[in-house]
Formats: C-alpha cells, structure tokens, sequence
C-alpha cells in the first residue's frame, strides 16, 4: 500500500516521487532513442513521450502498489 512520503514535516504524495521516477526513465529512453537514431521513426514525438511516460508511471504504480 502507498502511503505519505514525510520530508520535515510535510506530506508528500507518493504519486509524486513516483511521477519523477517515470520522468526520469521517460528523458533517459528519449535520449537513447536520438542516440541510436531511432527517433526518426517516430510520428508525432510529443504524442510518444506522454504516452511513454504514461505507461512508465502506470507500470511503477502497479509493481510499487502492491
């Protein structure tokens, strides 16, 4: 179960450190997808990295939730 993140006396959501994670695997999977060229392939790039994040923060939720 997720609970309350407390960081000096304030009650961070556990959503949040989670939406960082996600973030941060989001930026890491754009750079290795302009690294190895991959990124031309793509349709419409704005489109792809909200879903990737998307999917990121909804695959931590469920392997963190439980």
């Amino acid at each position: 179960m997720l609970h309350e993140l407390a960081l000096g006396g304030l009650l961070f959501s556990p959503l949040l450190v989670l939406g960082l994670a996600a973030f941060l695997l989001t930026m890491v999977t754009r750079f290795l997808l302009y690294r190895f060229a991959l990124a031309q392939f793509i349709w419409k790039d704005a489109w792809f990295e909200v879903s990737l994040f998307i999917c990121y923060l909804a695959l931590l939720v469920y392997l963190i939730g439980n």
